[in-house]
């Protein structure tokens, strides 16, 4: 069945109408300004995750019962994802209730506690607590800066807008690599690593201060003068009035819904089951195909690939981190030009053969090989095209979907959860790849993460819609058709039965 959308005022159908008032990624200075702002919480994740992975070395050092604890060791690196779980989830009700300022004030709070009492630790527990808080803040942001930023942005910029927050995690994996680099010879070298951190949090906080409330968040809490105040500063006179009908019609539909939404109202809504399906599993693949992986341990990726110096090793890491940084701003330009979904396909199918290339060179590597040799750089090579191709694609893809594909009153709560899985998600790859590597064999390892590949191919095919350039209100349109095969409104569960009893359903999703 073809998707028919009636297009709206504010709409995409609006600028087909009107091309000439399209707005560039920079044709804002006010919404760039509050996007770079947004996307320091961003900066947070990307250094958080990359910074430990060094400071682990030194941290051993000062601590000899780290050194003889693996455990200890991976409580260490783990925690912080544990935090980040714990504010992921709770991080959309805090967006729903309090606001997305306000939430992204309180996880640069917790962000620079946590850094001062890791930089302050005196044993290594001390520091586990700090690890919890730190990931806390991480959590909370990496809910809250997507949808600040999608809320704020014009449609046809979005998806480059979102992604800005996106190469500033991959930019903060680069910062935390010369961080590491910065401070090898400093006295007390991982007190400076992890400390540092908190100057960005404080950074954040004083310019969020000066930064307004998502006009979205507003306008639904019946604060509209608030919202048009911040609308004029994004669009001009002939487009506000459409937005702020648009705006409109979308509360009188809010509205109409259930004024508390849960966790469980998720689940008993069909179009929010198969929005939050495709939406967390976008962000589960992500993880799955094994960028945080390759992110974690490329050092031992390049060593388990015979280069044996730990200078070369950091240094070809830290190349990784730059075309991870560099790939994510070419998928700002793309993503709003050739649209979210073909981006996606086309990103997992070069993982794919980065993976196949990593399988070949690990399975035809000689254990002699004490430089790298043939199959050595092989290796590094499937490592730099993984990048390369990953990078544009589903760095960015999943983040700026889960930023779109909720209506508003679900766009926190389902925004947390899909945030949830992706930590989880990282959690166990995190914790689980050396020990298959080991058990299986490095080369069996990617090639059984070039499968999860194929299947986050078949996924994006078949549940994940494209929506380059639709309004809020197109893509909820969009997830109607899917699950009710016609123009209904967003129903309950007792109403799904009631259209079920009619003969009024047809079963199955549709694109």
């Amino acid at each position: 069945m073809t998707l028919t959308i009636q297009t709206a005022p504010g709409s995409s159908g609006y600028l087909d109408m009107f091309p000439e008032r399209r707005m560039s990624y920079f044709g804002n200075s006010y919404i760039l300004g509050l996007t770079v702002t947004a996307g320091i919480g961003g900066l947070l994740f990307g250094y958080d995750t990359g910074v430990i992975s060094g400071a682990l070395l030194y941290i051993k050092d000062d601590f000899e019962v780290v050194k003889q604890s693996s455990f200890l060791q991976e409580t260490i690196v783990s925690m912080a994802l544990v935090g980040a779980m714990i504010g992921a989830a709770s991080g959309g009700w805090i967006n729903d209730y309090y606001g997305r300022k306000k939430a992204t004030l309180f996880a640069d709070v917790v962000f620079a506690v946590g850094a001062i009492v890791m930089a302050a630790a005196p044993d290594p527990y001390v520091l586990i607590s700090g690890r919890l808080l730190v990931g806390l803040g991480v959590g909370v942001a990496s809910v809250t800066a997507p949808v600040y930023i999608a809320e704020a942005s014009p449609s046809e910029v979005r998806g480059g807008l979102v992604s800005t927050n996106v190469l500033m995690i991959t930019g903060g994996q680069f910062l935390s690599y010369l961080v590491n680099s910065a401070f090898t010879q400093v006295p007390g070298t991982w007190r400076w690593m992890l400390g540092v951190s908190g100057v960005p949090a404080v950074i954040q906080f004083g310019l969020m201060l000066f930064m307004p409330e998502s006009p979205r968040w507003l306008f639904m809490k019946n604060r509209k003068a608030e919202a048009i105040q911040v609308l004029t500063k994004i669009y001009d006179i002939s487009r506000l009035e459409d937005e702020i009908d648009h705006l409109t019609a979308a509360e009188e539909e809010e509205q109409q819904r259930k004024g508390t939404i849960s966790y469980l109202d998720v689940f008993r809504s069909k179009e929010m089951r198969l929005a939050f399906f495709a939406g967390a599993g976008l962000q589960a693949f992500q993880q799955f195909t094994g960028i945080n992986t390759v992110m974690y341990y490329s050092p031992t990726i390049v060593q388990m690939a015979g280069f044996h110096s730990n200078q070369l090793a950091l240094l070809l890491s830290l190349i990784v981190a730059a075309m991870n940084a560099a790939g994510t701003v070419v998928g700002i330009y793309f993503i709003d030009h050739c649209g979210r979904k073909k981006l996606a396909l086309s990103s997992l199918c070069g993982v794919i053969i980065s993976l196949i290339i990593f399988s070949v060179s690990f399975f035809k590597q000689s254990d002699a090989s004490s430089d790298g040799g043939l199959y050595g750089w092989l290796a590094v090579l499937g490592l730099a095209l993984y990048i390369a191709f990953f990078a544009p694609g589903m760095g960015p893809v999943p983040w700026t979907v889960n930023s779109e594909i909720y209506p508003q009153q679900y766009r926190g709560i389902c925004g947390g959860m899909s945030a949830t899985v992706n930590w989880i998600s990282n959690l166990i790859v995190a914790q689980t790849f050396l020990s298959i590597a080991e058990a299986a064999g490095t080369g069996m390892t990617f090639l059984i993460l070039a499968g999860i590949a194929v299947l986050a191919v078949i996924f994006v095919i078949v549940f994940v819609p494209e929506t380059q350039g639709l309004t809020f209100s197109e893509v909820e349109q969009i997830w109607k058709e899917r699950a009710w095969g016609h123009n209904s409104g967003w129903g309950s569960s007792s109403d799904s039965n009631n259209l079920e009893g009619e003969g009024l359903i047809e079963q199955g999703s549709r694109s």
